[in-house]
């Protein structure tokens, strides 16, 4: 730590071995090799410095209109975050993306005076891994509905529009159906779940966007539960995805701030 910089913080590891950080990726941009922070006894940092040149606060509030420098490091964040994740030695609690701290021990103290929390959280997430579910509604033609024929007079075609509009309706409303079904089903395997709220921005917003907390001891009850249900909204016209494993970042609570 130098004047010019300040502390990254990527995860706190809960680990009866000290940390090795050799072989670790590089991290977010300019900034140095990452490392670990003893914070307690079993509880470790892995940090890096980074220049205030940059990731000061000033320097910080324009990079952060660079979709490309944000991108960068997002990208830098996540692969040091799921070198330790991939390991399965130990619980590791993601921080936030620019999670900053003037200093080592402004990180440490702050760490220590959340020990309640995140052993929570460690508690939480201990032996689990996180996946996500999407749920979209398929175009009519794409969800097996054949097109109709052209209308021949203008009340034929305003006819057939209401009836697009009816049958596109009712369409979303099953899949919709399913894709809540599909919550509660995967729900009941995972250790806990969370939903963002349904809607959003564009013409065809996801009908179920979800992470789920998922034991490694379930979790192949939890993926044969999902490509059932994958097949369910399928039947209803709606396609279902499934991503991971990912850090827990969904179930951690928050962690991220600048100190």
């Amino acid at each position: 730590m130098t004047a010019a910089s300040v502390t990254y913080a990527y995860c706190v590891i809960a680990s009866r071995a000290r940390l090795k950080v050799a072989g670790l990726p590089a991290g977010v941009p300019g900034g140095d090799p990452p490392r670990a922070v003893a914070v307690r006894e079993g509880v470790w940092l892995v940090a890096a410095d980074v220049p205030l040149s940059v990731y000061g606060e000033p320097a910080l509030r324009e990079n952060l209109r660079d979709l490309d420098w944000v991108s960068g490091v997002a990208v830098g964040h996540e692969a040091v975050v799921e070198h330790f994740t991939r390991l399965r030695t130990a619980t590791v609690l993601p921080m936030k993306l620019l999670t900053l701290f003037s200093s080592d021990e402004k990180a440490t103290d702050e760490l220590l005076r959340r020990r309640k929390p995140i052993d929570a959280a460690m508690r939480r997430i201990d032996g689990c891994e996180e996946w996500g579910v999407r749920v979209f509604a398929l175009p009519a033609r794409a969800a097996g509905r054949p097109p109709a024929a052209a209308p021949q007079t203008g009340a034929g075609f305003l006819a057939a529009r209401k009836a697009a509009r009816d049958a596109a309706k009712e369409d979303r409303t099953r899949a919709l159906q399913m894709a809540d079904r599909a919550y509660e089903v995967l729900a009941g395997r995972a250790r806990a779940a969370t939903q963002r709220p349904k809607g959003g921005p564009g013409s065809n917003p996801p009908l179920l966007e979800a992470a789920f907390l998922v034991p490694r001891a379930s979790l192949l009850e939890f993926k044969a539960a999902a490509k059932e249900q994958a097949a369910r909204c399928a039947s209803a016209g709606a396609q279902m995805t499934v991503t991971g494993p990912w850090p827990a970042y969904n179930f951690v609570g928050e962690m991220s701030g600048t100190k």
